[in-house]
C-alpha cells in the first residue's frame, strides 16, 4: 500500500533548493513510479495555452500533446478536478497512447492561478486506482504545487 504521506514528504526533501521546474517535475514523475505499485506510465502534460504536452515521464513513449477536453488528460484539465477511471476501455474519448493501460488517474496541478499542467498515471491492472489513491495523490500534487509556486 502506497505511503502518500512519506511520498509528499519525501518530495517536499527532494526539491529542497532545487530551481528548475522540469527537474522537480522530473524527480517527482521518478519518486511516483518507483514507489508506486502496477504502474506503466507516470508524468506531467504541461498546459501550453493551447494544448496539453508532454512533460518529465517514467514509462514508454508518450502522446507527445494532448487537446483540452480530449482522452482523460483533457477532460481533468477542462473539469479542472482529478478524473478516476478504473477501465479506460469504457471512456468515451479515451487516447491510447500505450494499449497496456487499463486504468487512469489524472490530477490538475494549478501554480500562479492557473492550471499549469496534469499528473498522469497509468496502470495496466483494471481498477487500480481508488479513492484513497486519488485522495494521496492530491495531496502529493498540493506539495508539488507549493513547490512551483516557490520558484
Amino acid at each position: 500500500m502506497t505511503d502518500y504521506t512519506e511520498l509528499a514528504n519525501e518530495l517536499r526533501a527532494i526539491s529542497e533548493d532545487v530551481k528548475y521546474s522540469v527537474s522537480i517535475l522530473s524527480n517527482a514523475s521518478a519518486l511516483l513510479y518507483e514507489n508506486m505499485e502496477e504502474l506503466n506510465w507516470c508524468g506531467f502534460y504541461l498546459n501550453t495555452g493551447k494544448k496539453l504536452v508532454l512533460g518529465p515521464f517514467q514509462g514508454k513513449i508518450a502522446c507527445t500533446a494532448i487537446d483540452y477536453g480530449a482522452g482523460v488528460c483533457g477532460t481533468a484539465y477542462s473539469r479542472n478536478e482529478t478524473v478516476l477511471v478504473k477501465d479506460v476501455h469504457c471512456f468515451d474519448g479515451h487516447i491510447a497512447c500505450d494499449s497496456a493501460s487499463n486504468s487512469e488517474i489524472v490530477v490538475p496541478i494549478h501554480v500562479k492561478g492557473r492550471i499549469f499542467g496534469v499528473l498522469d498515471i497509468d496502470s495496466p491492472r483494471l481498477e487500480r486506482f481508488d479513492e484513497r489513491d486519488k485522495e494521496g495523490l492530491e495531496k502529493v500534487v498540493s506539495v508539488l504545487e507549493n513547490i512551483l509556486n516557490g520558484l
